[in-house]
């Protein structure tokens, strides 16, 4: 695990509290420092795929697709580490209704960028806070979930036209190829996006304001699930 950050001033960390971001996402961890939070870095295991697959087979709404892969790989590292807070988080572009998760290749993301060309979309990312316990042996041992939060923060964006050339160039340089959508606003993709409406955060993988809300309520003992 990554050795903790320093704290932030618009939380109030109880002492010996440790968050835990349940992913691999530089992005997610730049803004996690850029908001001053304390956390480690501990990765969830193979747990997307199978769930994505079987959540797309019932067509389940957009917020929930990604409420739940969020709660999913927040809660596999939180059984792992009993006492710890965990953050999971899933971000997906939604166009026609459409779920568009990162793209499977260059031809992949031509064929999503072309798509949102010259027209907007809804970004949604999804957090989760989990948090696990060792239950009394005398009950027979194992891990219980005693925390589960999850909110889930929509942005909306609208792109530039975008010509042939310029989405094959902009796939050249490689960022498309690990993010939703098949684009990174805080990169090259900064040029494509005519305007944003709502948490920019939001659009990079992680909405901090939201984060900070639903931290203070997991800090303050609420478990109630949140819209």
């Amino acid at each position: 695990m990554n050795q903790p950050s320093h704290g932030s001033p618009f939380v109030d960390w109880p002492s010996g509290e440790h968050l835990v971001l349940a992913s691999q996402s530089p992005r997610r961890a730049e803004l996690l420092r850029l908001a001053g939070l304390t956390f480690e870095v501990c990765p969830p295991g193979d747990v997307e795929a199978g769930l994505a697959a079987r959540l797309a087979a019932t067509g389940v709404l957009p917020g929930d697709y990604a409420r739940a892969l969020a709660r999913a790989k927040a809660a596999d590292v939180a059984v792992h580490l009993p006492g710890r807070l965990v953050l999971g988080a899933d971000t997906i572009v939604v166009v026609d209704g459409d779920i568009l998760e990162k793209p499977q290749d260059e031809a992949d993301a031509a064929r999503l960028l072309a798509r949102l060309s010259g027209r907007r979309h809804t970004v949604i990312t999804a957090i989760a806070l989990c948090r696990s316990t060792t239950r009394n042996t005398s009950e027979g041992g194992g891990v219980d979930l005693v925390l589960d939060l999850c909110a889930a923060e929509s942005t909306a964006v609208e792109f530039l036209p975008l010509g042939a050339g310029a989405i094959a160039r902009y796939i050249a340089t490689g960022e498309p190829l690990d993010k939703a959508g098949a684009y990174g606003i805080q990169g090259y993709g900064a040029l494509m996006v005519r305007r944003v409406e709502g948490c920019y955060f939001n659009v990079m993988g992680l909405p901090l304001a939201r984060l900070g809300l639903l931290l203070g309520q997991a800090l303050a003992g609420d478990r109630k699930e949140t819209p």
